[in-house]
């Protein structure tokens, strides 16, 4: 039997733990699977090509991330009305009729936080980040009881659409914002890059963070130990963390690509 080849696209990936995360999990099942990194820029080509490079080259599905969610989307055939919303996909599968798009990061987001908080609503939130990852969370707070977005992003044009997007799903409830915003919610999430290798420093100035907030979370998971994380501990936040996304999302994408659920969850933690 051949291995299913997968393969994740994206900017910046080097430190990537997906490769080792399907890796282990096929495993787990005694299947064999390759997980191959593919960054277009160091390729030399567009999103597109890459995605047909790997089509051409026998992949069978592709993880997407930063900043190419939303290209994929637009490549995708998407079936759950519920991900066609999202505008972003994280997660494509090649098949007869071209590539199926679904989106982990919405469901694992709903996984993470749950775990965090269970029933408790997710109350008034400050969203940073209205690009790929953002766009997810901002649809799966619409299902965790959040009572208020506050949406930021420094390219105005995607705040101002995330917030219509959300008001004709929930008239109301979202709104653009400026970061200074965070002093009347009760929760802040870091939806940017901001934090990551490669991308030093925070999403919010420390003096616009809530003296007091419920709960905060930050998409990046590497390095695990972020600026944002230590700005939201300080202020007595309780914090979820990136990795909890990464993994919760893997987990689904697994699922996804193989129509296998995980065996042992804890092993690849």
């Amino acid at each position: 039997m051949k291995p299913i080849k997968l393969g994740l696209i994206g900017d910046n990936i080097l430190t990537s733990s997906a490769p080792a995360f399907h890796r282990l999990a096929a495993q787990q099942h005694g299947i064999a699977l390759t997980y191959d990194l593919l960054i277009p820029k160091t390729l030399g080509y567009t999103f597109e090509e890459t995605v047909i490079c790997a089509r051409d080259n026998g992949f069978h599905a592709l993880n997407i991330t930063l900043p190419y969610k939303e290209l994929a989307f637009e490549l995708a055939t998407i079936q759950n009305p519920k991900i066609l919303a999202l505008g972003a996909v994280n997660t494509v599968i090649f098949n007869s009729a071209g590539l199926a798009g679904h989106n982990t990061d919405y469901t694992g987001f709903q996984k993470s936080y749950r775990a965090a908080r269970g029933e408790k609503p997710a109350g008034a939130v400050l969203l940073i980040g209205a690009g790929g990852v953002g766009r997810s969370i901002a649809f799966a707070l619409c299902q965790l009881g959040v009572s208020r977005l506050e949406i930021h992003d420094e390219d105005t044009t995607k705040s101002a659409r995330l917030a219509a997007e959300i008001n004709r799903l929930k008239p109301g409830l979202a709104q653009q914002a400026s970061v200074q915003a965070a002093v009347q919610v009760d929760a802040v999430v870091n939806g940017t890059p901001m934090g990551m290798y490669g991308y030093e420093g925070l999403p919010i100035e420390a003096q616009y963070f809530p003296d007091y907030c419920e709960w905060a979370f930050d998409a990046v998971y590497q390095p695990v130990e972020t600026p944002f994380k230590k700005l939201a501990q300080k202020k007595g936040a309780q914090f979820i963390s990136g990795f909890e996304l990464f993994f919760n999302q893997g987990v689904d994408a697994f699922q996804h690509f193989t129509g296998l659920k995980i065996m042992d969850e804890a092993e690849l933690r």
